[in-house]
């Protein structure tokens, strides 16, 4: 990574002192997101994603001002990125996207089930130890770390073989589908 990028790793006091400040000033800064927001679910949401960004600048923090009017500066950006999305969404939906994505969706449907056949097709023709990779992997949804601790491989052998995977399958469907419209 180059030395722009990269984020700087917290240690611990840092981490430490993040937490006491912000779980002592939550309330108060969750308050103030209320008042911009009267949805309390909405609220928390732009709370969460405060605290991430409080975290990424805590480094610009000085701890001899009061931490609540600092944070609730970030809050207020927050907030406004987070009404600016909410009318973005707003316009898209009320243009007919949801209409044009409805009909666009049943226009496709027939070629996502054939590819939906081919796919469990595919799936049986794989190994045993492939086809137990994509089951834990996609379909119980087991983290990565869980999945490689199981195969004992690292993460990223795993990572390596969920691509190539991928690639086979994604080659044999297309392969069954040509072999389909061919007759």
């Amino acid at each position: 990574m180059n030395e722009n990028t990269e984020q700087p790793r917290p240690n611990p006091a840092n981490q430490q002192e993040f937490l006491r400040v912000f779980l002592a000033n939550e309330r108060e800064i969750l308050r103030y997101v209320v008042a911009l927001v009267p949805n309390l679910a909405d609220a928390q949401e732009i709370l969460q994603q405060t605290a991430i960004v409080l975290w990424e600048k805590f480094d610009q923090y000085d701890a001899g001002r009061p931490f609540a009017p600092w944070a609730c500066r970030f809050a207020l950006n927050v907030t406004r990125q987070w009404i600016d999305r909410r009318q973005r969404w707003k316009a898209l939906l009320e243009g007919g996207l949801v209409e044009e994505l409805a009909l666009r969706r049943e226009q496709l449907r027939p070629e996502f089930d054939a590819r939906l056949v081919h796919l469990d097709q595919c799936m049986q023709k794989l190994p045993e130890h492939q086809r137990s990779l994509v089951d834990a992997y996609y379909f119980r949804q087991q983290d990565i770390d869980v999945v490689a601790g199981q195969v004992q491989r690292t993460v990223e052998a795993v990572y390596k073989a969920l691509q190539r995977i991928r690639q086979q399958l994604r080659e044999c469907i297309e392969l069954s589908l040509r072999k389909e419209a061919a007759g």
